[in-house]
Order: structure tokens, then sequence, then C-alpha cells
């Protein structure tokens, strides 16, 4: 009798562990994406950073707009609202209702040559940070997967961009450049010329760090069994380049340019200083901020204002970088 009952409690225990027992969560798997972006919520700088980026990427993208509806007005002078020195008749540089950031040394409206300021500065940085990225990209691959005398050519290249004194060659090859530009791209003289020229300038001079970034991480993954795998199948080299390393690099890449673009702008500001650049009247943050330089005792506004955009610009581009690296370390903490 106690051996039949005995089984009959034991089930009975068991039932009532299995009862008690906390339920069952499933765990769902995050991809590497999703763990980057709750790592990027999580830090507030960079999203307070990311704000300002957006904010400026806006104002760039609807200058345009505004300039052709008359919204703003970044050329007309009003010479009654400054005295014979250059210095706004009204306190605090002309700031008022009608200029919200007060005037230039000329009577134009800060405000709105500011805006379409963004707008040209931006473009010049993006269109030549996306060049250096094309250019830095793709011989990085190439260097990384070849080797042999392909990566010692394209390394010797690097060696001898780096060599080049390019603030004294952009000064000294101006002239040249500015025609050599306008024959190839078939661009008017003037301000469109010197924009293409500050692009292909940046852009040439500017890829050779992403070249070495994208290289180092190439000369880890072809060692990888998917691009083994990808090669024993016989895949094109561009299949193997764009295909299936590619893919892999998006992290640097998206790093690099966000560190890259803000360079680029503080060095439109400083080429337009040494009179290499766009010309006024067209408004770029560099000739603003060099039209104010020599009214910086006389109207602080005026120097101060264009000052605090280009710094507020690299420094959320630089932030948002930053954050963007972090979140992206595998190492990082949820």
């Amino acid at each position: 009798m106690s051996s039949s009952t005995e089984p009959k409690v034991g089930g009975e225990a068991a039932q009532s562990v299995v009862d008690t027992a906390a339920p069952v969560t499933s765990v769902a798997s995050k991809s590497p994406m999703q763990l980057a972006m709750a790592r990027l919520r999580k830090d507030k700088l960079s999203l307070i950073a990311l704000g300002f980026v957006l904010f400026f990427v806006v104002i760039g993208l609807t200058s345009p707009l505004v300039t052709h509806f008359g919204w703003i007005d970044p050329l007309t002078t009003n010479q009654d609202l400054v005295d014979p020195f250059g210095r706004p008749v009204d306190k605090w540089g002309g700031i008022s209702l009608s200029h919200p950031l007060g005037i230039d040394s000329i009577g134009r409206d800060l405000m709105s040559r500011l805006w379409s300021g963004v707008s040209l500065s931006l473009f010049i940085a993006l269109s030549g940070t996306a060049l250096a990225m094309i250019l830095g990209v793709v011989l990085g691959i190439v260097s990384g997967v070849t080797g042999g005398w392909t990566d010692a050519i394209i390394g010797r290249i690097i060696d001898l961009t780096l060599a080049f004194p390019q603030t004294l060659m952009l000064l000294a090859l101006a002239s040249t450049g500015l025609i050599m530009v306008q024959k190839a791209f078939h661009t008017p003289a003037g301000n469109p010329t010197a924009a293409v020229y500050l692009i292909v300038v940046l852009g040439l001079f500017g890829w050779t760090g992403i070249a070495r970034i994208v290289r180092g991480q190439v000369l880890s993954l072809r060692e990888r069994e998917f691009v083994h795998a990808a090669t024993m199948m016989g895949a094109s080299k561009y299949r193997l380049y764009f295909r299936e390393i590619l893919p892999n690099l998006w992290a640097p890449i998206l790093v690099t340019f966000t560190l890259m673009m803000p360079a680029f702008v503080s060095a439109e500001a400083a080429l337009a200083y040494l009179g290499v650049g766009i010309n006024a009247p067209t408004p770029t943050l560099g000739n603003i901020l060099n039209d104010s330089i020599s009214y910086a005792d006389l109207v602080p506004t005026f120097f101060f204002i264009p000052g605090f955009t280009i710094a507020a610009i690299v420094v959320s581009f630089n932030l948002l970088g930053d954050g963007i690296r972090d979140a992206l370390d595998p190492k990082g903490h949820q």
C-alpha cells in the first residue's frame, strides 16, 4: 500500500513545484544596429548634438526656398542703418524686430546672410566629404583586399598626399586651379567655379585618413569565412569589394563622416580668411566671419554671432560623431 501511494505524493509535490515556478519569458535577440541605437538613446549629450545637427541641416535645406519667396534677403544693403565707419546706428549691433541678429558693416541683415551661408557652407563641406569618402573607401578596400604591389602603390600615394603642405598648395595654385576646374567642369567663372574648386580640393586632400581606416578594417575582414567562401564560389572583384566587404564597414565610415564634415566646415572658413573660396556678396560662413574681423571691436555682435554659429556646427557634429562611435563600440554597455 505504501509503495502505491508514494508516487502519487511525489507527483503532487512535483506538480506544486511546477505551479509555483516563475513563468518563463522569451528573450528576443537584438541586431547590432538595435544595440547601437539603444546605447545612443541613453547618451543625452549626443541626442542634444543630434538636435543641433538636424536644426542646421533644416536651415541649410530651407535657405533656397525662403530666399526665393523673399522671406530673407541676404544681399540688400541699408546704408542708412550704419555710419561712415561701418557701425550700426542703433545699439546692440542693429538688433531689432526687422533684423533679429543685427546687421553687418554695410547694413545687410545678418540673420539672412547666416541662413544662406549655412546652406552653402554645408553644401561645400558635404560634397567635399562625399568625394573624400568615395575615394578613401574605394582605394582602402582595393588596397586591403588586393595587397601586393597595389597596396604598396596606394600606400605611397597616401604618403605623398600627406607630405604636401595643403594650405600653401591651395594658395599657390589657386588661380591655376580655378582655371583648370572651370575648363574641366565647364562651370561659369566666379563663385560657381570657386565652389567646385573647394569641393575638389577638400576631397582630394581629405581621403587619406578614411583610406587608412578602411584598409586596416579590410585586412581583418578578408580573412573571414564569408570572404573565402565568396572567393571560392567565383565572386567577381566588384561583388567581393562592394557586396561582401563594404556592408561590414558602415560603422567606421559613418563615424568618420560625422567627424570629417565639421573639419571641412572649418576648412572653408579658414580658406575664406586666406582669400581662397566664395567671394562676397554671396554669403558663406567663412566670408561672413572674414568680413567681420575688421569690425570686431566696433561691432562685437557682427563678429561673435558668425563665430558662434561656426563653433556650434563644429561642436555639434563632433559630439554626434563621438556619440555614434561609442554607440557602435561592441564593448559598450547597453
